[in-house]
């Protein structure tokens, strides 16, 4: 039933950031009268707006947000991510910047491996309007990420920036509003979810194909997709309909590349709202970033960026209304084609065996220079071109030097 423009077959990037950490504890400021014996008040302060600026959205409804690091002119490009556990940034921005990032015995998690990062201290980031201090940032490589959206990503803001503030997400109006922590008065028609927040939240949500599960997932706005399961929940809950058709794709993520089976489920159940025929990646989870078998996957942003979504961290608050994407219909295109922007120039790289991309003829390396009769050389346009089932799609490639017009029939995986 529901779905949008996103890119489950060209190898989306799931960058899934779990820190092992000390949980930051929320700060209540609770006053109590001594007027009378045995009496007590609580007071509390209303939030107040402190900014609203513009956003970018990319396929999947990943936010893309521009913001100052320090004293530095540049603008930088940062993903908003619940599904980081602190802050980060990249590190060829930091040796552009000249930054020089220390040591330390943190290491963060990804879907292809683990990692020991780096930090830079005591650090400032100024949003439109707003001017966020004392930040610690991990260093990591962020190339992957901007070869997969064509635009240089700098960094992720995550639940550093998240528990500092009652943060408001508005898919219609593509705008965050950001308010200080107190009192917070909810918009009517929405619902009100209560996550377990250590430094990602989690949610519990109703998964059904031939059985209905109930679980517990991440909820991650830096994933561009519906929702991912681990094989091993999957298969221990007896959940998928094995007489259903699945699709092998890659996806790029910290560490590097792994291999996943693309499919349907027949239904995913968020609090009182029900997905149908939603687009899931299942994938062997070697380091175990879904805490599987506490947590079952993640929900992703291609569900979150049909509501208008109020992160309340403080209060342990997630708020959904929905909103106009909210009928929209999901991707359900499957093309084995990865692209990537790199260099300036958009190069074929994964291709998945016995894929419509391996039928056209398509090779790693090949520089795509059109899709259909659009010459943009722009890689968001490019991917929502390639997001027709059924439709024979005309590519013009650079091979070796030469130009080559090949036809690439895009699969449906329902």
């Amino acid at each position: 039933m529901l779905s949008q423009k996103k890119h489950p077959s060209l190898s989306y990037l799931l960058q899934l950031r779990t820190y092992r950490k000390a949980l930051l504890m929320p700060i209540f400021l609770i006053l109590f009268s001594g007027r009378s014996a045995g009496a007590q008040e609580t007071f509390a302060q209303p939030a107040r707006l402190i900014t609203t600026f513009p956003f970018t959205m990319f396929t999947g409804g990943v936010i893309l947000l521009r913001a100052q690091l320090d004293n530095f002119a540049d603008t930088l490009n940062f993903i908003l991510d619940t599904g980081s556990g602190g802050i980060s940034l990249d590190s060829m921005t930091c040796l552009r910047l000249k930054l020089t990032p220390k040591p330390s015995d943190r290491t963060i998690l990804g879907i292809a491996g683990v990692r020991q990062v780096k930090f830079l201290y005591n650090e400032t980031l100024h949003l439109p309007g707003l001017t966020v201090d004392s930040l610690n940032f991990h260093v990591n490589d962020y190339d992957i990420l901007t070869s997969v959206y064509g635009e240089k990503i700098d960094g992720i803001i995550g639940f550093s920036f998240f528990t500092r503030y009652i943060v408001e997400i508005n898919y219609d109006s593509l705008r965050v509003s950001v308010y200080s922590r107190g009192t917070f008065r909810y918009p009517k028609g929405g619902y009100m979810l209560r996550p377990v927040i250590a430094s990602l939240p989690i949610l519990s949500a109703q998964v059904a194909d031939a059985r209905k599960v109930e679980n517990r997932f991440y909820f991650d706005t830096g994933a561009g997709l519906c929702s991912l399961l681990s094989s091993d929940f999957a298969t221990d809950s007896n959940l998928l309909d094995t007489r259903k058709k699945s699709f092998f794709t890659q996806a790029q993520g910290l560490g590097g590349k792994a291999t996943m089976r693309l499919t349907t489920l027949r239904e995913i159940k968020l609090g009182p709202f029900k997905f149908r025929k939603v687009p899931t990646y299942i994938f062997d989870d070697q380091y175990n970033v879904t805490s599987y078998p506490n947590l079952g996957g993640l929900i992703g942003n291609d569900i979150l960026r049909r509501f208008n979504v109020i992160l309340n961290y403080d209060r342990r608050m997630i708020y959904l209304t929905p909103n106009s994407h909210y009928r929209e219909l999901f991707d359900y295109s499957y093309t084995g084609l990865g692209i990537y922007w790199i260099d300036g120039e958009i190069k074929v790289g994964d291709i998945m065996k016995d894929s419509p991309a391996e039928l056209a003829g398509l090779k790693e390396d090949d520089v795509v220079l059109a899709v259909g009769n659009n010459f943009t050389n722009n890689i968001q346009t490019y991917k929502n071109l390639l997001q027709n089932p059924g439709e024979k799609v005309k590519i013009i490639v650079k091979r070796n030097g030469e130009l080559q017009q090949l036809f690439l029939k895009v699969k449906s995986i329902k």
